[in-house]
């Protein structure tokens, strides 16, 4: 029997870190700079919402979740001064195509042969709660393969995404609370987390004191309580993420596992290089607890 959710936590990584190294592409951001945003500022946020820009910067602030508004709002502003989201999509793209030859050639021709049935699963999924998914699997497909397959996987992460926030909602956790759990759960060192989504010591405290009313937090720390809280949150997040692969089959999931979890390591190097350390936690391994 296939151990769906097994192989769905792995994809998951793997589409993590296929993804998340291009949010701090310093080609990624020259050819936004280039578009006349002053240093690129906002690269990440500009590109990565561009297909729910033109909803507002409310929509997309919903949509990212733990992000703060104010990020979201001045870089999606910046973007709508200087160009438009559908040039801030290209800029990223071409980076992508860019960097996946340079950074993770053994997987370009293989990701490239699964650009359709990548896509088939992408179309398979429901979009009821899951807009930010939604838009871009609406967003016009190139003809470059390699690069569709990649958005295709992009399309299945954010659909990840989009589930992710959708059960910290109806656990009635807000971005920064959830923040404080994933951090305590990654064993990342104090408040890095949520301070890094732009939480500051209001909300902080404002958080901390609802999660120590749930007893997961004691003395300001989260318990243990709190950590098999979210690892169970993690659980169902795996089993809900599970259509998408099966959609796409052991053989083509295994394929893909089998292209990029080499390189993944490596991907995320380019994230130390160029954010630093801490930054993608989604594509790292969770640390040791002490």
């Amino acid at each position: 029997m296939t151990d769906w959710i097994e192989l769905t936590r792995r994809a998951a990584l793997a589409s993590h870190r296929l993804v998340g190294w291009t949010y701090w592409d310093p080609t990624g951001i020259a050819n936004y700079a280039a578009l006349g945003v002053p240093d690129g500022l906002g690269y990440y946020i500009a590109t990565r919402g561009a297909s729910l820009g033109e909803a507002g910067n409310a929509a997309v602030t919903a949509a990212f979740g733990s992000i703060h508004g104010d990020f979201v709002a001045v870089s999606l502003d910046l973007c709508r001064t200087h160009t438009t989201f559908s040039e801030a999509f290209s800029a990223r793209d071409a980076a992508v195509v860019e960097g996946l030859h340079r950074y993770a050639p053994t997987v370009c021709e293989g990701l490239a042969d699964l650009c359709e049935p990548l896509w088939e699963a992408a179309d398979s999924l429901p979009i009821t709660g899951r807009v930010l998914a939604a838009s871009l699997r609406e967003w016009p497909r190139p003809d470059d393969r390699l690069l569709s397959a990649w958005l295709a996987v992009n399309c299945i992460r954010e659909w990840r995404g989009d589930t992710h926030w959708a059960i910290q909602v109806a656990e009635d956790l807000d971005g920064t609370m959830a923040g404080i759990l994933d951090g305590a759960w990654r064993n990342y060192a104090s408040d890095w987390l949520p301070r890094s989504r732009g939480a500051d010591d209001a909300a902080l405290d404002a958080a901390v004191a609802r999660l120590e009313s749930r007893g997961m937090v004691t003395d300001g720390k989260v318990n243990a309580a709190g950590i098999a809280y979210r690892q169970d949150l993690e659980d169902r997040l795996d089993r809900l993420c599970t259509p998408a692969w099966e959609h796409l089959g052991e053989r083509h999931t295994v394929e893909f596992l089998d292209l990029v979890e080499p390189v993944g390591p490596a991907l995320v190097r380019r994230i130390d290089e160029t954010a630093g350390p801490n930054w993608m936690p989604a594509a790292r391994n969770r640390a040791p607890r002490p």
